[in-house]
């Protein structure tokens, strides 16, 4: 997912957490979470799982998340109005989320 309107250090929290898992427990864990970015990552995993399955012919039982990564995006700079006329940047910070699966028996 790129240019997902969430900060990398507050995601990265949340990949730290699911890396290495396989994806039944993941998916759970993600979808408990109460965290912005857990609903993000969650698509994303989804999406690797749904490709893994269809183009690879993988089984979802034996899938787990090899690889998530956080990379910064491109900064949203905004304005916020002070006194005398002064005006500080706001830095409005985007992520591009990457989740990678793979077979547990071939990545052990």
């Amino acid at each position: 997912m790129k240019f997902a309107r969430i900060s990398p250090q507050k995601a990265r929290l949340v990949a730290d957490q699911v890396r290495g898992m396989p994806v039944e427990k993941a998916l759970q864990l993600l979808t408990f979470s109460q965290k912005k970015a857990s609903a993000m990552i969650r698509k994303v995993l989804e999406s690797a799982i749904a490709n893994a399955e269809h183009n690879e012919g993988a089984d979802v039982d034996e899938l787990k998340v090899s690889r998530v990564f956080i990379d910064e995006g491109p900064t949203l700079k905004r304005m916020h109005a002070r006194a005398k006329g002064r005006g500080n940047r706001i830095l409005k910070r985007t992520s591009h989320i990457t989740v990678m699966v793979g077979d547990r028996a071939r990545n052990n």
